[in-house]
């Protein structure tokens, strides 16, 4: 029997009847991704296996560096065939690690490839891989027809003009919604250089003198409208810490106008993320959009590395901070006094905060605007999208809240075949509720069961974000 099988992960005999029945065959709503609208709209062929897989993966690279392969077969410029056989080398050393079970999801479900890649058959894999690609059902629209993708929400910058989003939406025969992401990195930009060209482009953009911090925000909203026009319906947002301190206007104004001219203090710092956080749900609010925020990467601790191959190349790491309670808590509160907290999705890249972060959410619960448990705690997320996070994640929101109301997986990824993640988390919930069932903790009842499955695997998602 092949590795991947349909009761791969599943040793819960309940469980086996959810993901068969209810979960294997579910649609997929990718709600945060990093996939780009014009590769999706452009439909280019892929070159071959290397660059479809290992191209832009910092998961992967990660783990290649660890296994002692030199740079030049990771980011560097050594052939395809060669940086192939590094990953595969790397792939059997990788026991453990979830990049074992996705390479070899991704290659039953895209390539029907059931045999284990190790440095024994590289050469067999990749050229089996590579004959397949060459064929039309390998382009990126028919790997998410046939991943069965409903929407896919990109991540876009404030001052995108979303061109390849509106070209998408015009065109015949590919069923997939492919929705923007408001993700205004800018707006926290420490440098006040970048954040002073920043707010030139802004105003040229929206065609209002941005002299103030009211006329800042009002610049704003026109491209939350802009976005919104265009099918957006979530905002974005990754600080390192969840930080509260409040300002009077007038203070945040000062603020405002002290950023363009000069680098502010950590604390100062602080207080213009909770101001501009504050001021953001509000419009968010009012759009009736979802807010994300991705917190805890301490990003580019390699600097040597940095420098030489960039951001996103593997060489960030899981972050802590004090007071998270208090702030988030805070932070929220603010919101929810002003009628200006939206729905809004907690992503914490330190699991040790689950339990914090969930406490913290319920006490925002409400049922104003019909919807079930606006307030989520995010998927696991980047270092927690694995077998143990993803337990961890589901164990503290049953805890804390209403697993039923979950709204599932994201992919998070670069890549055009990790939907199998989708399939990794499946097995995982369903595994994890049969076994409740399996041990008398749940009854057997397959109407309220399956109906809870498919919510989490699709139905939720659709009803939360009614895109």
């Amino acid at each position: 029997m092949s590795l991947i099988n349909d009761n791969f992960m599943l040793t819960s005999k309940a469980g086996q009847t959810l993901y068969r029945c209810y979960a294997k065959n579910q649609p997929i709503i990718d709600y945060h991704c990093h996939l780009e609208a014009k590769d999706i709209f452009e439909n280019k062929p892929f070159r071959d296996i290397t660059q479809l897989w290992l191209a832009g993966d910092h998961y992967k690279w990660r783990a290649m560096r660890a296994n002692g392969i030199h740079e030049k077969y990771i980011t560097g410029t050594e052939s395809a065939e060669e940086k192939f056989a590094a990953w595969a080398k790397t792939v059997e050393s990788s026991f453990g690690n979830p990049l074992y079970h996705w390479t070899h999801l991704e290659l039953e479900a895209y390539f029907g490839i059931h045999q284990t890649l190790s440095h024994k058959n590289w050469r067999e894999v990749m050229d089996e891989c590579n004959e397949k690609i060459a064929s039309d059902d390998f382009l990126p629209r028919a790997l998410i027809t046939r991943s069965r993708v409903e929407v896919i929400c990109t991540t876009d910058k404030p001052l995108d003009d979303l061109k390849y989003h509106q070209l998408l939406q015009q065109e015949e025969g590919f069923k997939t919604k492919v929705l923007p992401t408001f993700r205004p990195d800018e707006l926290f930009e420490a440098d006040p250089t970048r954040f002073s060209q920043f707010v030139s482009q802004l105003a040229q953009a929206t065609e209002i003198p941005v002299r103030n911090l009211a006329s800042f925000i009002a610049a704003i909203s026109l491209r939350i409208d802009y976005f919104h026009d265009a099918g957006c319906r979530i905002s974005d947002h990754g600080p390192v810490e969840i930080v509260y301190r409040p300002l009077t206007d007038e203070q945040a104004n000062a603020l405002f106008v002290a950023r363009l001219e000069r680098e502010l203090t950590h604390t100062e710092m602080q207080a213009w993320n909770s101001v501009i956080l504050i001021k953001l749900a509000a419009l968010y609010k009012q759009k009736a959009w979802a807010m994300q925020i991705h917190f805890g990467a301490l990003r580019n601790n390699n600097v040597r590395q940095y420098h030489a191959i960039g951001i996103n190349s593997g060489f960030d790491s899981i972050a802590d901070q004090e007071n998270l309670a208090a702030s988030l808590n805070a932070l929220l509160n603010t919101m929810a006094e002003n009628n200006g907290l939206p729905k809004t999705i907690i992503y914490n890249l330190n699991a040790s905060y689950n339990d914090i972060v969930a406490s913290a959410l319920a006490n925002f619960q409400n049922g104003d605007d019909g919807i079930k448990s606006p307030m989520q705690l995010g998927s696991g997320w980047w270092f927690n999208d694995t077998h143990r996070g993803m337990v961890n994640q589901l164990i503290t929101l049953a805890d804390q809240g209403l697993l039923s109301n979950f709204i599932g997986m994201l992919t998070d990824s670069r890549s055009f075949v990790s939907y199998t993640r989708h399939d990794y988390f499946r097995r995982i919930l369903c595994n994890l509720i049969g076994s409740w069932v399996d041990r008398g903790e749940l009854p057997e009842d397959m109407d309220i069961l399956s109906s809870m499955i498919k919510g989490i695997c699709v139905n939720n998602a659709r009803s939360y974000f009614n895109f």
